[in-house]
């Protein structure tokens, strides 16, 4: 049997970290844990569950997942956020591939919980991401959204969803809406984009109504419709911030 390495990044994650790691246990064969100095109970709750658990500075998430990969044991890596938690149906398929000998790379579909609830429309499901992996292959890139490099055709989708415990709340969700509109704005001005006033106006107008109408936001009632309006505003301080930091280079 194949054995695998599950890797979790963390800071602040007293909430979630928990229910994460019950999750792997009898599933994976170690879990590491590289926290960026969490001051709330993530390191003693960590400890206490007797995974491997590390410590360093915050360097952005691609490089954090790359160096909790570079700390496990084995090749094989799942890769799982603090606030996600493998479903039954899916501990049952990794665990049945982990018996194979072939080198795919795996994909699953997860299932976000916003407020309370589970959410199947808005474009957030079926969400699928590939977080099992060699790591001899593949790697983190990006720092928004960041993603695997993986070989096309090397990847095998499996049953089962990963559980997303995204936002425990409104107010949640807004202050973290103020954070990745920053990073985003950021890596729109890396990429050498460059504010325009249609974009600001228009992108907002057209993400809420791609995912209310087009992508059937409304049919998860009033979380659909305060998860687009919210969206929407985020593409808007995306937009804006750019403008600011075009003009703090000149």
């Amino acid at each position: 049997m194949r054995k695998l390495s599950a890797v979790i990044i963390t800071h602040n994650e007293a909430r979630n970290i928990k229910r994460c790691i019950a999750s792997l246990l009898n599933v994976v064969d170690e879990i590491v844990v590289v926290d960026s100095y969490s001051t709330d109970a993530t390191p003693s709750i960590c400890k206490g569950l007797g995974v491997q658990f590390h410590q360093r500075e915050w360097k952005g998430y691609s490089k954090q997942k790359n160096y909790g990969n570079g700390l496990a044991s084995n090749d094989w890596i799942l890769s799982i956020d603090a606030d996600e938690a493998l479903s039954e149906k899916l501990k049952k398929s990794i665990l049945k591939e982990k018996e194979r000998e072939d080198g795919y790379n795996y994909s699953f579909n997860r299932l976000t919980n916003y407020c309370g609830k589970w959410i199947h429309y808005c474009g957030w499901y079926p969400d699928t991401k590939v977080r099992m992996f060699n790591r001899t292959e593949s790697d983190w890139q990006g720092e928004v959204h960041e993603q695997l490099s993986v070989e096309k055709g090397s990847v095998k989708k499996l049953k089962g969803d990963l559980l997303h415990y995204s936002y425990n709340s409104i107010s949640d969700h807004v202050l973290r809406t103020d954070k990745y509109s920053s990073l985003g704005a950021q890596q729109l001005y890396d990429q050498g984009k460059r504010f325009s006033v249609f974009k600001m106006v228009f992108n907002p107008w057209l993400k809420f109504n791609k995912m209310y109408f087009f992508q059937l936001g409304f049919l998860d009632g009033i979380a659909g419709l305060t998860i687009s309006l919210i969206t929407a505003h985020a593409t808007y301080l995306k937009y804006i911030k750019l403008r600011y930091i075009q003009k703090s280079k000149r």
